[in-house]
C-alpha cells in the first residue's frame, strides 16, 4: 500500500466509513453494461454450475447445468450464454465513426463502432473464469464427434478477446467490481478482504444507521450474503450435492424436472444477492465524475474491438492455445507502454493521483515566482537563436530531481520543460528554474499567447510522467529477422486442440 492509500485506510478505519482514493473515476463505466455472475462446480476448475446474465437490473437471465459432470449439459449451458452474450456484442456493430492513425504520409482514414461492449464480473476470480472457459469453447469443432453448435467457439473466442484486454490496465472491456471498487475507495480493512464484494460495499456505502466495521461483519455471514463466485459456500455445497443425488436417482422425467427446478431455485438465491451488489456498485462509479483521459481509453478500447470483429469476419481462427515467441513479446512490449501510459494518463486527471508520486519524488508542485518570456538560446546551427523562456516556481517541499530533468506539468500536457536549476533556501524551501519549449500556439518569438506561460504566482504541478511518451518500437511481425525465427506463422487449430478437457 502506498503512503496516502494506507493513511485513507487508518481514517476508515477509525471514521466507520470508506475514503475515496480518488477524486474522478478512471474507467469507464458503459450505459449498458453485461453483468455476469458466475458459478462453478466445487472442486473443478471450470466446470460451469449457473450464472446470472444480462443488461436489465431488474431481469437477469438464469443459466444452471443441474448436472454439472455432463458435458452435454456444459456445452447447452455455453449455448445460452453464447445466445446472450452474442446479440449483446452485435447490437454495439451497428454506428460507426471514421477515425485516423498514423502520421504524414502513413496516415490512413478507418472506423470503428461507436460502443464496445463491457463485461462486468464480480472479482478477480471472475475474470480467470471468463479466460478459462474461452479456452474450453474457443477450440471445438463444430462437425465430426462430439460436435458443438457454432455459437460456442464464437462465444470462446470473444471471452478469450476479453480476458487478453482485461490485462491492459486502461482497458475496460472487462472490469471486476471489487477491484473497481477497491482502486477509488480505501476500506478500514485488508486488501484481501477487499475481494469479498459484500463487505467492500458495505464499507463504501452502509446501511442507515450502521458503519463500515459492523456492516462488513454482517456481509460475512454467507447464508446472508453468499460469495459472489465463481467458488460456492462449503455448506451451500452439501445441499446442492443431496439434490445432485436426487436428481439422478430420480424414476421418471416428471420427478427429475420437479428437482431440477428446485435445484434452479437454489442456485438463483445464492447469485441474486451479488447480482444486486453489482448492480450497486455499478451506481456508485457512475456517481463520480469521469477522468479526462478516460474517453480516449476507451476509443482505443472501440477501435479494438472494431478490428476483433473485422478480424473474425474475415478470417475467424481462433486464438492459439499459447503464444509464439515474436507476438508475446509484441504483447510484452504493448503491456508495458500500457501501464506506463495508464499510470501517466491518472496521475494527470487527478490530483490524488498526482499526490502519490509527490511523496516518491517524481513530481513536485510550486507557485510561479519568475518568469523570463525574451529568453534566447544557441540553437543547432551555427548563428541561430531558439527561443526558450524560462518560469521560477517555489516550494515548500523537498525536490529531488536532478538538473536536466524532463518534465510536464497537467496544465499544460503539450508543453515540455526542463529543469535548469535547483537550489534550496534557508527557510528549507526550494527554488526550481525550468526552461520551457513547445506549447505556445506554434509561435517561435514572444511574445507568447494567452495562458500559454505561466503567470506570476499560478501554482503548478511538474512530473516525470509523460502520457504521450513514445511507445516501444519492434518491427512488424511480417518483418521479424531470421535471427528471431522469420516471421511468425498464422495459427491453425489442430484436433488435439478440440480435445482438451474442462477439469
Amino acid at each position: 500500500m502506498s503512503v496516502l492509500s494506507t493513511v485513507a485506510a487508518l481514517t476508515a478505519s477509525r471514521t466507520g466509513r470508506a475514503e475515496p482514493l480518488t477524486t474522478v473515476r478512471h474507467q469507464h463505466v458503459d450505459e449498458k453494461p453485461f453483468v455476469l455472475v458466475p458459478l462453478t462446480l466445487a472442486g473443478e476448475a471450470c466446470a460451469p454450475l449457473a450464472a446470472l446474465a444480462g443488461t436489465d437490473p431488474g431481469r437477469p437471465t438464469l443459466l444452471t447445468v443441474r448436472q454439472p459432470r455432463n458435458r452435454a449439459e456444459r456445452f447447452r449451458f455455453a449455448e445460452r450464454l453464447a445466445a446472450l452474450l452474442l446479440e449483446y456484442i452485435d447490437g454495439c456493430r451497428t454506428e460507426t465513426e471514421p477515425y485516423t492513425v498514423g502520421r504524414g504520409r502513413e496516415k490512413e482514414e478507418r472506423s470503428r463502432f461507436l460502443r464496445a461492449p463491457q463485461l462486468l464480473v464480480p472479482n478477480g476470480e471472475g475474470i480467470a473464469y471468463v479466460r478459462l472457459l474461452g479456452r474450453l469453447t474457443r477450440l471445438r469443432a463444430t462437425e465430426g464427434p462430439y460436435a458443438v453448435d457454432p455459437s460456442v467457439p464464437a462465444l470462446g473466442k470473444w471471452l478469450t478477446w476479453f480476458a487478453d484486454l482485461a490485462e491492459f490496465p486502461g482497458s475496460s472491456v472487462l472490469l471486476a467490481m471489487t477491484r473497481q471498487l477497491a482502486a477509488h475507495w480505501a476500506t478500514g480493512q485488508s486488501p484481501s478482504e477487499d475481494s469479498h464484494l459484500a463487505s467492500l460495499l458495505a464499507w463504501i456505502d452502509p446501511p442507515e444507521g450502521s458503519d463500515g466495521a459492523r456492516a462488513a461483519r454482517e456481509a460475512e455471514d454467507p447464508a446472508v450474503w453468499p460469495p459472489a463466485g465463481p467458488s460456492t459456500d462449503p455448506v451451500f455445497d452439501r445441499t446442492l450435492h443431496e439434490l445432485m443425488t436426487r436428481y439422478d436417482e430420480a424414476s421418471d422425467d416428471r420427478g427429475r424436472e420437479a428437482i431440477g427446478r428446485q435445484i434452479d431455485h437454489e442456485l438463483s438465491g445464492q447469485m441474486l444477492p451479488t447480482w444486486r451488489l453489482m448492480w450497486r456498485g455499478v451506481e456508485l462509479l457512475r456517481e463520480l465524475p469521469e477522468g479526462a483521459h478516460v474517453p480516449g481509453r476507451w476509443a482505443l478500447d472501440r477501435r479494438w474491438f472494431s478490428e476483433y470483429a473485422e478480424y473474425l469476419d474475415a478470417d475467424g481462427r481462433p486464438q492459439a492455445r499459447r503464444d509464439q515467441a515474436v507476438r508475446a513479446a509484441r504483447r510484452l512490449a504493448r503491456l508495458e507502454d500500457a501501464v506506463a501510459r495508464y499510470e501517466a494518463e491518472r496521475a494527470y486527471d487527478d490530483p490524488l493521483v498526482m499526490a502519490e508520486y509527490e511523496l516518491t519524488g517524481e513530481a513536485f508542485t510550486g507557485t510561479v515566482t519568475a518568469r523570463d518570456e525574451d529568453r534566447f538560446v544557441p540553437g543547432d546551427r551555427p548563428g541561430s537563436q531558439v527561443w526558450r523562456p524560462t518560469i521560477t516556481l517555489r516550494t515548500d517541499t523537498r525536490v529531488s530531481l536532478a538538473v536536466g530533468t524532463e518534465v510536464k506539468s497537467p496544465a499544460r500536457p503539450g508543453q515540455g520543460a526542463r529543469i535548469l536549476d535547483v537550489r534550496q533556501e534557508d527557510d528549507g524551501g526550494h527554488t526550481v528554474m525550468l526552461q520551457l519549449k513547445g506549447g505556445f500556439a506554434n509561435k517561435r518569438k514572444p511574445p507568447a499567447p494567452a495562458g500559454t506561460l505561466a503567470e506570476t504566482g499560478e501554482e503548478l504541478t511538474y512530473t516525470t510522467l509523460n502520457p504521450t511518451a513514445m511507445p516501444s518500437a519492434l518491427p512488424d511481425e511480417e518483418n521479424t529477422p531470421w535471427t528471431h525465427g522469420g516471421p511468425p506463422q498464422p495459427y491453425e487449430p489442430t484436433d488435439e486442440d478440440a480435445e482438451e478437457t474442462w477439469e
